[in-house]
Order: structure tokens, then C-alpha cells, then sequence
């Protein structure tokens, strides 16, 4: 057999064999570190959801520089505030969701049902026994399993293999069938139960192993990178893409233009009467569904409408119009001054002014 079947065989020269995007935390679209974080979000690094149930609690989440050979960058979560002690349903995951129609390969819910593989890279200031989940969210369907750190503040690399499931079938459309979960501590409500380490219906109960102390540890920190889960029983190297084409892959779910640099466009316009503008933002890739709201940042003045020879600042921050899936209408408001009938540019003032939408799962 030459060596490039062998490759073939064991998926070292497979592409897009890797079904996480963003694994090696290249893109961070919305910020590179958030502090005061206490409630569910997409924060920092695009595609990796942080959900909490307790207030109390509150971390930063950034992109961290710190990061294992091969890699530039790491998504981390630093406690800031820690609990006292752990109510019952207390909990911290942190999540990457897949659209049923990229999954079709895995064949679950049929007799050739396949392994999946996770693979990835952690570091932690605490040794313990973690919880890392698949839940199948198109039936209710739950695997659970676990790793370990065992030498704190250390780069370690870990692999986790889930059984095949021939019963319920991923949809085949842009929904969020499968999310794949690492647990940092959860309270009895998650624990109580015989963690279901093979193929069952969800129950809170059967999810986790134990509690790790995260949440109730002052400046205890929990990082992860290199993240990789495939078809089959093994791991294999990581899938190293582009940043162009993990930027790509992520803009499928949310879409910011910026911050943009102080007067640059983003987007021409028409005036619809003297105080509102309209223009269309066009989405360099097609989103997953359509957004029904847009972020932006600031006040009006942080955004311009320039029109004929001056430009004129909003006195309100832009508003949703409407959206497809390829572009986004958005509105400008100023106090008076425009044309109706005439082009313009609706611009930034300052380099910290941004639209965006999401589509996330």
C-alpha cells in the first residue's frame, strides 16, 4: 500500500475531516477579552459558546496567547468572583454547536452509525477529572465522558472516543443537531446520577462526572485549544486551516464589519428623507440563516452619514431594517439636513464603531 493511501486510510491526509470550525481559536470576531462575565454568550473566540445559571459567578473570557507548539492562540476562562459554595442546578459549559447537514457522514441512527473522535489541547490551574459531552439535540440523546488534567498549568493533549449511535438521525438542514460541551463544574443537579457514558436519552443527572472545584476556586483558569472531533475510533493530527478560511467558516454565524477605522464606509446609501439614510451591507459569505438584529456600538455620534460635500452625524445609533441571509439592510438617523433622493456614505466617526449580525445555533 503506497503512503499516501496509508495516509488516506487513517485520515492524516483527509481534508475537511475536522467537524469543529475556529479549532485553534484563530477568529474572535467580538473582542479578544471580556471581564465582568457572569450570564450565556458567544464572548470571544468565534464558535465556542460559555453558559452559566448562577449570577454570582463571574469570569473573564479571552483569546489567550498562550498556547501549545503548533498553535498561536488559546480560548480561556479566568474566575474572577467564585462561589462560595455550589447550589444543586449551578453549572459552566462551554459549547461548540453543529448544523445537522454537516454531520450526514456520522450516518447516526442507522445501522452503519460511526465512532466520533475528540481531540484537543488543555491547560488548567486545577488536576481533576472533567466532563466532556455529545448531546444530540434533534433527539434528545445524550454520551457522556470524561478527561483528566493531571499536572496543573501544563499544555496536555487529550483524545475522547464516543460510541456509534444507531438510534435518532441528525436533520438534514441548517439546525443545531449536535453541541459538543466541556463541562467546568456543575452541583448535584447535573452529578446525582451514573454518568451515561454510552448512548442514552438526555437527563440533567447522567451528564456529569463530578464537580471539579472551578466555580467555587478563586483565579482557578481553564483554557483549550487545537480542538478537533472527526469520523472514526482514533485521532489524527490536527486539521490546520487558513485564517482566511476559518474567518470563512465562522462568518457563516456572525458577521462584524469592523471596528472600522474613524470616516471609513461602510456601505453606500440613498437618503430616504432628510434625517434617515438606508443602505445595504452586503455578507461575504452566506449566513446560516437570515439575522433578525443587528450590534452596533456607542452613541449616534459615533456614526456619519456623508452626503453631497459634508457629512452629518447620526443622533442615534443605526437600526435593524431588514436582512437575508447575504445582506442586511440598516438605517441612519440625523436630526436634519439630508436629501431625499440622493446617494450617500454611511460611515464611522471613530475606530470603535462596528456593525454586526448574528445567526448563531
Amino acid at each position: 500500500m503506497s503512503k499516501a493511501r496509508q495516509l488516506a486510510d487513517n485520515g492524516a491526509a483527509t481534508p475537511n475531516r475536522n467537524k469543529v470550525i475556529n479549532g485553534s481559536m484563530t477568529v474572535s470576531q467580538r473582542a479578544t477579552s471580556v471581564t465582568g462575565v457572569s450570564s450565556a454568550g458567544y464572548h470571544t473566540c468565534d464558535r465556542y459558546r460559555a453558559a452559566f445559571t448562577r449570577a454570582e459567578y463571574v469570569c473573564t473570557v479571552s483569546q489567550d496567547t498562550s498556547a501549545p507548539s503548533g498553535f498561536a492562540n488559546s480560548y480561556k476562562i479566568a474566575t474572577t468572583t467564585a462561589e462560595s459554595a455550589l447550589s444543586a442546578g449551578d453549572q459552566i459549559n462551554i459549547s461548540h454547536r453543529f448544523e445537522g447537514q454537516n454531520l450526514q457522514n456520522i450516518a447516526k441512527g442507522t445501522s452503519a452509525a460511526k465512532q466520533l473522535t475528540l481531540s484537543f489541547w488543555v491547560k488548567s490551574s486545577i488536576a481533576t477529572t472533567w466532563t466532556s459531552d455529545l448531546y444530540d439535540a434533534d433527539n434528545a440523546r445524550q454520551c457522556s465522558k470524561t478527561y483528566t488534567t493531571d499536572v496543573v498549568n501544563t499544555w496536555e493533549y487529550k483524545t475522547i472516543t464516543f460510541p456509534a449511535d444507531t438510534t435518532g438521525a441528525f436533520g438534514n438542514d441548517n439546525g443545531g443537531s449536535l453541541y459538543l460541551r466541556w463541562w467546568l463544574d456543575a452541583g448535584t443537579d447535573w452529578t446525582s446520577g451514573t454518568q451515561a457514558t454510552e448512548w442514552a436519552g438526555a437527563a440533567n443527572t447522567t451528564t456529569v462526572y463530578a464537580a471539579t472545584g472551578f466555580m467555587t476556586t478563586g483565579s482557578s483558569t481553564w483554557q483549550i485549544t487545537g480542538v478537533q472531533l472527526e469520523v472514526g475510533p482514533a485521532a489524527t493530527p490536527f486539521e490546520h486551516k487558513t485564517f482566511a478560511e476559518d474567518l470563512a467558516e465562522c462568518q457563516r454565524y456572525y458577521y462584524k464589519t469592523g471596528p472600522v477605522v474613524a470616516n471609513d464606509s461602510f456601505c453606500i446609501g440613498f437618503n430616504g428623507s432628510a434625517t434617515v439614510a438606508v443602505g445595504v451591507v452586503p455578507f461575504p459569505v452566506t449566513m446560516r440563516a437570515e439575522p433578525t438584529a443587528l450590534e452596533q456600538q456607542g452613541t449616534g455620534p459615533n456614526y456619519r452619514v456623508a452626503h453631497e460635500s459634508t457629512a452629518t452625524n447620526c443622533n442615534s445609533v443605526p437600526t435593524f431594517d431588514r436582512a437575508t441571509n447575504q445582506n442586511a439592510a440598516v438605517v441612519f438617523t440625523v436630526a436634519s439636513g439630508l436629501t431625499s433622493g440622493q446617494g450617500c456614505d454611511l460611515r464611522s466617526i471613530e475606530n470603535s464603531a462596528f456593525l454586526a449580525w448574528s445567526a448563531e445555533l
